[in-house]
């Protein structure tokens, strides 16, 4: 899982999100959102659901039509296509995993080596075999995704998005479901992808897990950023207390929290 870092002092963030405003009919998704995520930089976007969160995720991706604002990788306008995305340098991760269950977790973690229809070269296979090796999943690769126990299914889907060697990850409620000893795996995961050199963008309800990796929170809550900074900073937050830190803890960790966008479709 070695990334090549821009090492240039005065080059652009990996990722720029510049007054990002996004709107489903007369409902505001998103209003002027702006933050950086620079190459070996771990940031973190938290909030209710329903703030925002994978809206931010899906206009990164092209999947949703922005009404005003700029969003650019590496310096250069965002590709608004899954291919585009690829080449760039990006990757994500979904909350549903996305895998195909029917195929062995080796296919799955070589779909985005193939996808732009070349042939799966030996240095496809050795860069799979990497990956699976560095997240546990060797032993497992020639095992039918969907027979595998949940925290493992997650690792395939993390694996896959990182076999490209990406630039920039974004990673979608990446500890949902996990239990303490998967979820200090995933951090040690995220810590070595960031020490790498590749910037990691992650939406996260496990509040604790946000604080142990990232290197800034971005906080969303109604679509509007309400505060940024490092995780002590941001956690005493009087504005992030009142929305999103203050419920009861059990709520914060299970993603629980009351769907304040449900009539947008935002899940998180």
């Amino acid at each position: 899982m070695t990334m090549t870092p821009d090492n240039a002092e005065d080059s652009p963030p990996r990722l720029e999100v510049s007054g990002l405003t996004v709107t489903f009919g007369g409902l505001t998704a998103l209003d002027d959102v702006s933050f950086t995520v620079g190459d070996g930089e771990t940031v973190a976007l938290i909030g209710p659901n329903g703030a925002g969160k994978t809206t931010v995720f899906n206009a990164v991706c092209g999947l949703v039509r922005t009404r005003r604002g700029e969003i650019r990788v590496g310096g250069a306008p965002a590709p608004s296509s899954a291919t585009g995305l690829l080449g760039a340098g990006v990757s994500r991760t979904l909350q549903g995993l996305g895998l195909f269950d029917r195929l062995t977790v080796l296919e799955n973690v070589l779909v985005p080596l193939t996808s732009t229809g070349r042939r799966t070269a030996a240095d496809d296979l050795a860069a799979a075999h990497e990956v699976l090796a560095a997240l546990g999943l060797n032993a497992a690769a020639a095992a039918p995704a969907g027979t595998l126990p949940y925290p493992e299914r997650k690792r395939v889907a993390l694996a896959r998005a990182l076999v490209t060697r990406p630039r920039l990850v974004l990673l979608d409620e990446p500890a949902g479901g996990l239990g303490a000893a998967d979820i200090d795996q995933l951090a040690q995961t995220v810590r070595t992808v960031s020490d790498g050199g590749c910037a990691v963008l992650l939406v996260e309800h496990h509040v604790d897990f946000v604080m142990d990796v990232a290197d800034r929170v971005v906080v969303l809550d109604f679509g509007h950023v309400i505060a940024c900074g490092t995780p002590e900073t941001v956690r005493r937050d009087p504005a992030v207390e009142q929305a999103y830190l203050g419920v009861p803890a059990s709520r914060v960790s299970t993603g629980s929290t009351s769907d304040k966008g449900a009539t947008t479709g935002e899940g998180s």
